[in-house]
């Protein structure tokens, strides 16, 4: 699965909206949404504060945790 994929997923479950992550991070809402499209990649320090609002390791939001559908 892919890191867009991966953080949408991982988003709806938190049940937060776009809106909600870009203001917590401190990015503009266009930036969030290309994160998730798979048009930009986050910074190493957007990457932990996307971690951190989302209560998850950075290693999830990559892909390497170990999530049944890691592979998928």
């Amino acid at each position: 699965m892919s890191f867009g994929k991966r953080l949408r997923e991982i988003r709806m479950e938190r049940r937060l909206t776009q809106t909600q992550v870009a203001d917590s991070i401190h990015v503009a809402l266009r930036t969030y949404q290309c994160y998730e499209q798979g048009k930009r990649e986050p910074s190493f320090a957007t990457l932990i504060a996307l971690a951190d609002v989302l209560e998850v390791s950075t290693d999830e939001l990559l892909g390497r945790s170990g999530r049944s559908d890691e592979n998928a």
